[in-house]
C-alpha cells in the first residue's frame, strides 16, 4: 500500500510518534526540531516503516525499512511529546463531547499539523474578535486562552472567545493535510455543538 506524503514535508529529519483513536493505534512522523508533523496518520506499523524509509531521514541520513521498524515499535511504547499514553489516547465520543480542554497534547498536535497557521483574515468578524481580545500575530496560546475562558464561563458569557476558538478549530480541521482532518474534524464537531443559543 502506497501512502502519499504530506505536501512540502518530504525529507524531514525526525522520529516516529503515535496516538490511539477508538482503540486503534496510528503512527506518524514528527520533526522535533521544527515541531512539525511530517506524515499522514498510518495505522499499520509495517506501512509506517516503509513510508519513513522513503520520505523521512535521521541525522545520519536515509535508512532502510528494518531500521525504521525499530523506531516504529518504540513509537508505540513511548513518546517524546506526550507525558504518558493517556495523553495520546482519544475516543470519537470524547472528541465530539464539546469543548476540548486547553493546553493538551491534542491541541499541540493540531498546531504541529497545521504549521501553527491561522485564517482569521478570511473572516472579518472573527478577526475583529481576535484583535479585540488583545491577541497579536505571534500569540501561539490564543486557542488555549479562549478555550479556558469559555470553559469557565460558558460560550454565551464569552462570545468573542467562542467565535475565535470555534472558527480556528473548524478551519484547522478542514485544512489539515492528509488524513489528519479525520481526527480534528471530531474536535470541530464538538465545539460546533456547543451552541451559543
Amino acid at each position: 500500500m502506497h501512502l502519499a506524503p504530506l505536501p512540502d514535508r518530504i525529507g524531514h529529519v525526525g522520529g516516529i510518534e503515535s496516538l490511539t483513536l477508538d482503540g486503534r493505534r496510528y503512527y506518524f512522523g514528527f520533526d522535533y526540531k521544527s515541531d512539525l508533523v511530517v506524515s499522514p496518520l498510518i495505522d499499520d506499523p509495517a506501512a509506517m516503516a516503509v513510508f519513513a524509509s522513503e520520505y523521512m531521514r535521521q541525522t545520519t541520513g536515509k535508512h532502510d525499512v528494518a531500521y525504521w521498524e525499530e523506531l516504529v515499535a518504540g513509537g508505540a511504547e513511548e513518546s517524546s511529546l506526550a507525558g504518558d499514553d493517556a495523553d495520546r489516547t482519544f475516543s470519537s465520543e470524547d472528541l465530539r463531547g464539546g469543548l476540548p480542554e486547553p493546553d493538551t497534547h491534542l491541541l499541540y498536535l493540531l498546531g504541529a499539523v497545521t504549521e501553527w497557521d491561522t485564517w482569521f483574515a478570511e473572516a472579518p468578524d472573527v478577526q475583529r474578535a481576535y484583535d479585540g481580545l488583545g491577541f497579536d500575530d505571534d500569540d501561539s496560546e490564543f486557542l488555549d486562552r479562549c478555550l479556558e475562558a469559555v470553559g469557565k464561563q460558558g460560550a454565551r458569557a464569552r462570545p468573542a472567545e467562542f467565535a475565535v476558538a470555534s472558527f480556528h478549530l473548524a478551519e484547522a480541521a478542514e485544512r489539515a493535510p492528509g488524513n489528519w482532518g479525520t481526527l480534528f474534524g471530531l474536535l470541530a464537531e464538538g465545539i460546533a455543538s456547543k451552541a451559543l443559543g
